[in-house]
């Protein structure tokens, strides 16, 4: 069974994991689960109250196939957890790393941005919030997730194309993908 890691921050973005968490185990058979820096009870953006019980150690144990730090305004501030140490040992071990708004910033602060296609809010957002970020020459102006060589980024307001890139690098199959994609986009037909 394939197994995705949710990583989670006080204020995290209630829209940007929804789908992964709502689908992934119920109609597509991957293993999702809940890893945060601090454990402990804390409260999403849109003030639902959450207890995350495991830690980025047992993420790192669990061996996760892709790794997908969920945005949130924490990300922005001195008190945004560093889990460089992390993503580059969850990269080491073969996962995939992703990260959708705010979650960018993470990636971008441990370099994994520098050398790889990605997508972010902004390329301003990257470099003003991200000490250290240096793939400005690689970032792509894009309204949908980007994948380069196992890094999965995407803007905030993408959730959908985000899910969808997290599902195949967790091994669902394009057409699988795509149905998800056609099915959550009916209502724009």
């Amino acid at each position: 069974m394939p197994r995705v890691g949710l990583i989670l921050t006080p204020g995290f973005a209630d829209w940007e994991y929804a789908f992964i968490a709502g689908t992934a185990s119920a109609f597509y058979g991957i293993d999702v689960r809940f890893f945060a820096s601090a454990t402990g009870q804390f409260r999403s953006q849109g003030g639902l109250a959450v207890t995350v019980d495991s830690s980025l150690q047992q993420c790192l144990d669990w061996k996760p196939d892709v790794v997908v730090v969920i945005g949130g305004m924490v990300w922005e501030h001195a008190e945004a957890p560093d889990i460089r140490a992390f993503l580059h040992a969850s990269r080491s071990s073969g996962a995939t790393i992703a990260g959708i708004c705010g979650g960018t910033l993470a990636l971008a602060r441990a370099s994994l941005l520098d050398t790889v296609a990605h997508t972010s809010n902004s390329p301003d957002f990257l470099q003003q919030n991200a000490a250290g970020y240096e793939g400005g020459t690689l970032y792509r102006s894009s309204s949908v997730a980007v994948v380069a060589d196992r890094i999965i980024t995407a803007p905030g307001p993408a959730p959908v194309s985000f899910t969808c890139a997290v599902f195949e690098a967790a091994g669902l199959s394009c057409e699988t993908t795509s149905q998800f994609r056609s099915m959550l986009a009916a209502e724009h037909r």
